[in-house]
């Protein structure tokens, strides 16, 4: 069975990337930063460029667009100025994907712009010892995961001085060790760094499954398995 092509726009360093590639996508990565880890076949150019190009987008039956989204972090409502800098692109890229067709989602933070109909996916429901409370729009029909926090049990350390242990690992800090956060997460290809901005590749890999559903049941479908 041919595989559809999914473009992933600000892909980082891939970790929605490889949950769509589990799932049956052949995904293309883009983003305006070098991912020297990304583990695809990688465009390095603006999203924005690239979403007002049909004929760039045309061989792709279905996208996935991860916006910036430190406009909206809890690090962004510190106050203060924190993150004025950051662009709210959300809409733009919405506009854009709504005018293109193909089926798409968009991932974003609590708080961020997204549409009416949005999913909630949460590490605690795949197994995974992070929370990472993350918001899908998406253009087809989508069931979320409820969060299961309670088998979540206090055995991680601070990253602080405190000595009462944490229920999930904290992502994106020095003071515990990669791995940890790696395995946290399901990632075992990413810096510190890179780690800190992306999300659990199981959650795109419930994505594509409901996907991967909606584009064999089109009609006319620009794939359709052979």
């Amino acid at each position: 069975m041919d595989r559809p092509r999914l473009l992933d726009l600000f892909c980082g360093a891939g970790g929605a990337s490889v949950g769509y590639d589990r799932a049956g996508f052949d995904v293309v990565g883009v983003d305006l930063h070098p991912q020297p880890h990304y583990p695809f076949e990688f465009i390095e150019a603006d999203a924005m460029r690239l979403l007002d190009n049909p004929a760039f987008l045309d061989p792709f039956a279905a996208i996935h667009a991860s916006p910036p989204c430190q406009p909206f972090t809890a690090y962004r409502r510190r106050g203060a100025g924190v993150g004025d800098n950051y662009a709210d692109l959300i809409a733009a890229v919405r506009e854009r994907l709504q005018a293109n067709m193909a089926p798409y989602v968009i991932e974003n933070v609590y708080g961020a712009p997204l549409g009416h109909e949005v999913t909630m996916l949460c590490g605690s429901g795949f197994g995974l010892d992070v929370r990472r409370h993350r918001y899908f729009e998406a253009s087809f029909p989508l069931l979320g995961v409820g969060c299961v926090h309670g088998w979540q049990r206090p055995r991680f350390a601070q990253a602080t001085n405190r000595s009462n242990r944490r229920r999930t690992v904290e992502v994106g800090v020095w003071r515990i060790p990669l791995e940890v956060q790696q395995r946290a997460m399901g990632i075992n290809w990413m810096t510190l760094e890179e780690l800190s901005e992306a999300i659990p590749p199981a959650y795109t890999e419930h994505i594509g499954g409901f996907l991967l559903d909606h584009l064999t049941a089109q009609p006319n479908p620009e794939w359709s398995p052979s």
